[in-house]
């Protein structure tokens, strides 16, 4: 028995708030139990006491459409963020037969299921969203919403969470479970305070995403392209020479008008291929018999979009990395390294800030300036994610389930090579943004971490340590 882990419990406590009856070992882990006796030391409540409700969305056959209503789905939640990147819409008809379904502001959403099952954050928008079955929606009157969201971001919200999570390739988590995670009673005082700094969050949130639209903004006028609208036609009358010949495709879909007109919008001002302006390096795919718990992290294209990195789900194994170290230390991404995806979510661009400590997946390409006084790279990344390139992407890639993008036709993208002082107010605006997004991210954290020390210790040197990193950030308390 040496080296294993046992817990010992009373039956009549084992079955306590455990209407499904586990007794499996992942269940009663000593950590669970650890942080279970911990929140139930403290004045506390449970969701079922206090009346709260869990939503959990049902599933009717929709579409997608281009323009409509927000359709939320797991990929716009992460830890205490919503993410309103790469999004996809339904029709005004679909979302009135989803009504139930109904994202509402302050509504605290939770991944149900999937890799990303448990990940929580709370609703500030106002605009109609209607959420996945795969998302959970909490309502409460009795605790601050925020304060409430917070909670369950906590390393002690997590592992109850955890703890409730059952099924192995498809971990998932019930709503009746959730019912019965010990809440901490903090303070009105305090859980307001909480509910504070995620509105302060919320506002530097918006404030970034502004001037990120700014900067789009910009150079969508710079091409007279503001107001740019594809023309909807079906039909194209091509010769061959002009088709096959050219380009090798025969596929209808690849010579919509639509796709042509963007081409010519982009060659009325300077231009250049992909190819001539960045060197264009492969990264790895290992296998998922190199994937581990820990180790060096493994960014795959769910893992970033084009405000940032998440915290990968996947790492290489130790014993992988020592046997390929050689090869995995050349493939580590540098700061100003563009991650640019081929493959599932084509065509998704982020300029790394720093030097990264991980692997990326084959997936995605690394990007690199051949010559920065010519083309900047938040300028290019901007590009790689307009519209511009985002309908090249979709006529190169287009018709398959799995979306795959050559890396020979990534190569021939036309690229817009507009004014360099224009490129460099967009340069700016997007360190603006940045800056805003980094503020806003410092604040849930602080928000995070505050809410572990007044469960931990009390919330006197809690509010302490949020007035201290307050004053580090020059932000102001209410």
């Amino acid at each position: 028995m040496e080296g294993l882990e046992i817990s010992e419990i009373l039956f009549s406590i084992l079955t306590k708030k455990n209407e499904r009856f586990r007794i499996d070992s992942e269940f009663v882990k000593k950590e669970y139990l650890k942080t279970e006796l911990l929140l139930e030391k403290r004045e506390h409540k449970y969701l079922n006491e206090i009346n709260a409700k869990i939503i959990h969305p049902t599933e009717i056959k929709r579409e997608f459409v281009e323009e409509g209503v927000w359709f939320f789905r797991t990929q716009n939640l992460r830890p205490l963020r919503i993410e309103d990147s790469n999004n996809v819409f339904i029709s005004k008809e679909d979302s009135k037969r989803l009504i139930k379904n109904e994202i509402k502001k302050n509504d605290i959403l939770l991944t149900r299921t999937g890799a990303n099952f448990g990940q929580c954050a709370i609703y500030k928008k106002e605009c109609l969203t209607i959420g996945s079955s795969h998302v959970l929606i909490i309502r409460n009157t009795y605790f601050n919403q925020s304060y409430l969201a917070a909670f369950f971001n906590t390393k002690y919200g997590r592992l109850m969470i955890n703890k409730g999570m059952y099924g192995g390739l498809q971990p998932e988590v019930a709503p009746y479970y959730l019912f019965n995670i010990p809440i901490p009673c903090l303070s009105k005082y305090f859980q307001n305070k909480i509910g504070w700094l995620v509105d302060q969050s919320a506002n530097l949130e918006k404030y970034y995403q502004q001037t990120y639209t700014q900067a789009e903004n910009l150079l969508l006028e710079t091409l007279s392209l503001k107001d740019f609208k594809p023309i909807r036609g079906k039909i194209n009358i091509k010769s061959f020479s002009n088709s096959f010949r050219e380009t090798g495709r025969l596929d209808a879909e690849y010579y919509q008008p639509k796709y042509e007109q963007i081409v010519t919008q982009i060659k009325k001002v300077k231009n250049s291929v992909l190819e001539d302006v960045v060197n264009i390096k492969k990264s790895i795919e290992p296998g998922s018999d190199a994937y581990s718990d820990e180790g060096i992290p493994f960014l795959r294209v769910a893992d970033y979009n084009k405000f940032g990195i998440s915290t990968p789900q996947k790492c290489l194994s130790d014993s992988y990395y020592q046997e390929n170290k050689k090869t995995l230390e050349k493939l580590k991404p540098k700061a100003n390294t563009i991650l640019f995806s081929k493959d599932g979510s084509v065509g998704t661009a982020y300029k790394l800030r720093q030097d990264e400590n991980l692997i990326t997946s084959g997936a995605i390409l690394h990007l690199i300036i051949r010559n920065n006084n010519e083309i900047l790279p938040d300028y290019l990344t901007l590009v790689l994610n307009s519209k511009l390139v985002q309908m090249q992407a979709e006529r190169d890639a287009g018709g398959s389930i799995i979306l795959h993008w050559r890396v020979n036709e990534i190569g021939n993208v036309l690229l817009p090579v507009i004014d360099f002082s224009i490129q460099k107010e967009i340069s700016e605006l997007i360190e603006k943004s940045f800056l805003l997004k980094k503020q806003s991210e410092q604040l849930l954290e602080i928000v995070k971490i505050a809410v572990e020390k007044a469960i931990e210790t009390n919330e006197k040197l809690a509010e302490t340590f949020i007035n201290e990193q307050l004053e580090n950030l020059n932000l102001n308390g209410e």
